[in-house]
């Protein structure tokens, strides 16, 4: 298989998908952690308490996103090279050695758990997406045109 070289170098894939990541968490917990400090505030300091909660916990939630989407990028990167493919099984690796990875303090049973766990999550992100290429293909394959009732003209 030929190496494909209209793809951008590892290096900027994994800063890209960083990026992509912290910026997905830091607006998921902007509006997570807005409402929840809206919720939770006394009814006169409602605003207060939304922007307080916001300010300190969805930066945070961005980080964690963050080093989840560069690891997976890295690793990702790193099972196409050593695999020279690229499939569907990078993806589930990569999921694998990132939720191992991110466990590693909890100890070896947490570890292999959420690696085991994250591998399936992957899997199924993966399969549906094959799914979902399958249904989109067939939505649009070559349909052969309809000819109409009137009879042929002689040659």
């Amino acid at each position: 298989m030929a190496a494909d070289h209209t793809r951008d170098p590892c290096p900027i894939v994994i800063l890209n998908d960083f990026g992509g990541a912290f910026a997905m968490g830091v607006i998921g917990g902007t509006i997570w952690h807005g409402l929840k400090g809206f919720r939770n505030s006394p009814s006169g300091e409602r605003r207060l308490g939304a922007i307080t909660a916001i300010k300190s916990r969805a930066p945070v939630v961005g980080g964690n996103f963050g080093v989840w989407g560069g690891m997976f990028s890295a690793y990702d990167c790193a099972v196409k090279g050593v695999r020279r493919k690229e499939d569907p099984f990078n993806a589930i690796i990569a999921g694998f050695f990132t939720g191992g990875s991110l466990a590693v303090r909890g100890g070896f049973k947490h570890a292999r758990n959420s690696a085991i766990t994250c591998a399936c999550l992957l899997a199924v992100f993966e399969g549906v997406g094959i799914a979902m290429q399958r249904v989109m293909a067939w939505q649009s394959k070559p349909v052969a045109p309809q000819l109409g009732d009137a009879p042929l003209a002689p040659a």
